[in-house]
């Protein structure tokens, strides 16, 4: 009895895609690009490969004897889903097409962070970059902590989950989450089928006696016990029959390669932790997988295809190649993405933790708003679209990037100016009695000038016997001495008579612009003394924090928490605490 037919679902996209190919390629498609799109989104056909080609050939004959013009037709009208992936995928410009895809049909990208601290900048690359490429390709994209060394990489038991929150918040999506702290029995049974294959044996020897065999380029005593004993071995390090340092697990390599860190690389090491406990499984293991063991065999596992990550982990492509070859495995295509530097502002997780440590209560934690995190960029008030297109502009190229906070803010910028509140506050203050007084009683201005849906304030304005007081800067003040007056914003002009430390006495000279630009006043933010609020926003600069002080207008005591506001001719700001007086972070200019 024959094979039932393929499904009607998948007759009707092997045609979709015959007609897509077709079009793309002057109207002669090509069956092959046709097979892996339906293997890549049906990977449970695989084993029905040979009635899936049949098919796309009949597709692309039927394709090939209609003329082009009919075939966008068809395409337009019947399969516009088609069409429309394919515009998204040209839209996500600067990123070079991965390697191999045909060959490997579904695309399955990973994020596989090391939950011992927050992720910063330089960690987003990949993945941004690896969500990017499986929107692109319509693919999977894998998120999976490396968790299996607690004792010099100890997990944050927070880090899990604000990982988490720091990817969504950047907008990457996965479809699947693995820990390696919970796949421990899979790393086992991988680790004796490698021992079974003669490709690992445990090494008793002290970390210097085998040190001295490798810089010698000879084999060390164990590396050729008979597999029943390395067997046997093992089962004893799983038991906590050794202790630390006593024995390892080693992968078998070239003893004679020109790198020492590759001959014979550890896979397995025992850890006491009792002493150092992990969060999630606690002391219930003694050998624990190295970083080049679990990845390697979870990228297998798990079928990622292709693997973003910086260069510096070409070694341990190399040390990994040896374990795939030892397998049977074909090793994914790797991307080496270069180093991303930022300047100004600290990456490094070693760094900021020793910065910390030595510091104690000088820092609110890792997402300080001095640090190089997500969180603290988060905190800083940074969009996450200005990280998003940051990385998107330096793209997935292997030669190193330096991002400048220049570069941040500029990018920053453009997505908060449109859509943040313009207000005015006053650093320096100068109190400027304006005599005469004969203006409105109210004056109201819009919140953007660009952006009505931002709306508009009044603000009340109260002279006491002819005489209004506002707040002025006082550079300002000394410009306008020279040229005898100026132009309080969205206001009216004042002629300045006479300037002291801290008043300065004008006269009111009405409200007419032109009359301003005429006499050459400047036009400079004011707050009227009455209803005017203090506000101290922190500046920080490097690893300091400079605390200014600030009279405002009173609309900037109605923002709420977290909300953005742009200060005239100071920059922008985030609320920290609403109150009295307001907290906020200087963002940028």
């Amino acid at each position: 009895m024959g094979e039932e037919p393929l499904p009607e679902e998948v007759l009707r996209e092997l045609r979709g895609y015959a007609l897509l190919n077709a079009v793309e390629h002057g109207g002669k498609a090509v069956p092959g690009p046709v097979i892996s799109k339906v293997l890549g989104r049906h990977p449970e056909l695989r084993t029905r490969a040979k009635d899936v080609a049949r098919a796309a050939a009949e597709a692309v004959k039927e394709v090939n004897s209609i003329p082009l013009e009919e075939q966008q037709r068809i395409l337009e009208k019947e399969y516009p889903e088609l069409l429309q992936r394919k515009e998204a995928k040209e839209e996500r410009k600067g990123l070079p097409p991965l390697p191999n895809v045909d060959k490997w049909g579904k695309v399955r990208t990973r994020f596989a962070p090391n939950p011992d601290f927050l992720i910063h900048l330089g960690n987003a690359r990949p993945a941004i970059l690896s969500h990017e490429y499986a929107k692109m390709y319509e693919g999977v994209m894998i998120l999976r902590f490396e968790d299996t060394d607690p004792k010099t990489k100890p997990p944050m038991p927070e880090a899990y989950k604000l990982i988490k929150e720091d990817l969504r918040w950047l907008g990457v999506e996965w479809q699947e989450e693995y820990i390696q702290s919970l796949r421990m029995g899979i790393y086992y049974d991988m680790a004796k089928e490698l021992i079974r294959r003669g490709g690992a044996y445990v090494d008793l020897c002290t970390q210097e006696e085998f040190r001295t065999y490798k810089l010698a380029r000879k084999p060390c005593p164990h590396r050729n016990q008979e597999i029943e004993r390395n067997l046997e071995l093992f089962e004893k390090m799983i038991n906590g029959h050794f202790g630390e340092g006593e024995a390892v697990l080693r992968v078998k390599t070239e003893i004679t390669h020109k790198d020492p860190s590759v001959i014979d690389w550890v896979a397995f090491r025992i850890i006491d932790t009792d002493k150092n406990p992990h969060p999630i499984v606690g002391s219930r293991y003694a050998a624990w997988p190295t970083y080049n063991f679990a990845a390697g065999v979870d990228d297998h596992l798990l079928q990622v295809t292709h693997i973003l990550r910086g260069k510096e982990h070409s070694i341990n492509t190399v040390k990994q190649s040896y374990l795939y070859a030892h397998m049977g495995w074909e090793y994914p295509e790797v991307i080496n993405l270069g180093r991303l530097k930022l300047e100004g502002l600290i990456l490094s997780k070693s760094q900021i933790k020793k910065i910390m440590s030595e510091n104690p209560g000088r820092f609110s934690g890792p997402d300080d708003i001095r640090f190089g995190t997500i969180a603290s960029l988060r905190n800083r008030g940074i969009e996450a679209e200005a990280i998003r297109q940051i990385i998107m502009d330096v793209g997935a190229k292997s030669t190193d990037a330096v991002v400048s906070w220049d570069n941040i803010a500029a990018a920053n910028r453009k997505l908060i100016d449109p859509k943040t509140k313009r207000l005015m506050a006053v650093t320096k203050p100068v109190l400027l009695r304006i005599n005469e007084y004969g203006g409105p009683a109210e004056v109201t201005i819009p919140n953007h000038p660009d952006n009505q849906e931002l709306g508009k304030r009044t603000i009340k304005l109260t002279p006491n016997n002819g005489v209004l007081e506002v707040y002025v800067e006082a550079q300002d003040l000394e410009k306008a001495t020279r040229k005898g007056g100026m132009r309080l914003m969205e206001f009216c002009n004042v002629q300045i008579e006479d300037v002291s430390r801290d008043v300065a006495e004008g006269v009111y000279a009405g409200t007419s612009l032109n009359d301003a630009r005429e006499k050459g006043y400047s036009i400079v933010q004011w707050v009227p003394r009455e209803g005017s609020i203090e506000a101290e926003i922190v500046v920080p600069k490097e690893l300091e924090l400079r605390t200014i002080k600030a009279v405002a207008e009173p609309e900037l005591g109605m923002l709420e928490k977290g909300e953005k506001a742009q200060l005239v001719r100071f920059g922008f700001i985030k609320i920290q605490e609403p109150g009295k007086p307001v907290k906020a972070v200087f963002i940028h200019e």
